[in-house]
């Protein structure tokens, strides 16, 4: 009789919280626009917390080694920054420069684009009726697809640009974060309730076990790919290296299908000039990913994750479904969290029940 009215309980549960979920996403357009305003105060702290996360171990290893924590922080705060910056500085007018050449290119590219169009239609107007209708909504839906990502990425280069001052104050956060670090966690400790606080910071290690090192690594790996990729691309005289380097570079995040959506403008871009450049850049990208998956990952990102192929597939076709190309490059780490969350709770519980069960076993001794 118990185990009935515990699963009775558990479907109540279940079906409160899926009207709940229901009724939270119909009010989607009264809470939506304040998610977005909080999401763009914090943005710049987001980001420096990120920034803090990955060069922290790098400034608790030299601190262990005897150097004085000020001393660490700013001397990996500098070489960081001071790279970063040093990037910026020699790589954004390039890439400007690039963005322009390329957007004075489209109308030549869209002719090529259309002659083969053309040529296609041509070549298939023979088929049967059926296979041709196919062939026709198969170019009308690439070329819907193509206008998306053109218009999301001319948004995404006017909305960085417009967040110049953002993006500036980063560092300043970022720098008192490193140096308070201590102080940051302390407060943490004391906001956070006592009975949360021992398995908080269990979570919290388990978290870190299984995705800081991918993290970290995976943004060593991409950083090194985009770089060579446009070594390379330059080395060739292929047409805009810098900015197809950083596409390749930042697609590289995504498992499985980051190189692929990487490789489709140096590709396409390679094709308008000649057949040899077009081998050429399917040559360096292959071996790219050849060395990313070899000798890279393997080394620098291990397996990290501990997690199944199907599972990070699973998870980058929901995080495409909802939230695009930003989805798939956050899913995979959600997911990780959300599994060393659940494997937490399963021990807690387990925890809990059998101590439940000694007590009980005691008091049945008593009596």
């Amino acid at each position: 009789m118990n185990i009935s009215l515990k699963w009775y309980y558990r479907l109540g549960f279940l079906l409160l919280f899926m009207i709940v979920l229901f009724i939270f996403i119909k009010l989607q357009p009264i809470w939506l626009p304040i998610v977005m305003v909080i999401f763009k105060i914090l943005f710049p702290f987001i980001v420096a917390a990120f920034i803090t996360y990955l060069l922290h171990p790098i400034i608790e290893r030299i601190h262990e080694g005897g150097l004085h924590r000020g001393m660490a922080v700013f001397i990996i705060y500098f070489l960081f920054f001071g790279g970063v910056g040093f990037a910026v500085y020699k790589g954004l007018p390039e890439i400007i420069k690039q963005l322009k050449d390329l957007a004075e290119s489209v109308p030549e590219l869209t002719n090529q684009y259309l002659d083969f169009v053309n040529y296609v239609q041509h070549k298939t107007a023979a088929w049967p009726d059926g296979i041709q209708e196919r062939i026709n909504e198969g170019i009308v839906s690439i070329e819907q697809s193509l206008a998306a990502i053109l218009t999301n990425v001319i948004n995404s280069i006017l909305e960085l640009v417009s967040s110049l001052f953002t993006f500036a104050i980063i560092p300043f956060i970022s720098f008192y974060m490193l140096k308070d670090y201590v102080l940051i966690k302390k407060a943490v400790w004391y906001l956070t309730p006592r009975k949360w606080r021992q398995g908080g910071i269990i979570l919290l290690r388990d978290i870190d076990k299984s995705l800081g090192s991918y993290i970290r690594g995976q943004t060593l790996v991409c950083v090194m790919i985009g770089t060579i990729s446009a070594l390379l691309f330059w080395f060739f005289h292929m047409k805009y290296p810098l900015l197809l380097g950083l596409i390749i570079g930042i697609t590289n995040v995504i498992p499985y299908f980051g190189p692929v959506i990487g490789a489709i403008p140096a590709v396409i871009i390679a094709s308008t000039l000649s057949v040899k450049m077009m081998i050429i850049t399917a040559c360096i990208i292959f071996c790219m990913q050849f060395l990313e998956g070899n000798i890279l990952s393997p080394l620098i990102v291990g397996k990290s994750l501990h997690m199944h192929p199907l599972i990070i597939m699973l998870a980058l076709f929901a995080g495409g479904e909802i939230g695009g190309i930003l989805g798939l490059i956050l899913s995979v780490p959600i997911v990780a969290i959300l599994k060393a969350s659940l494997l937490h709770i399963k021990k807690h519980f387990s925890k809990k029940n059998t101590i439940d069960l000694f007590k009980q076993n005691d008091t049945r001794e008593e009596v």
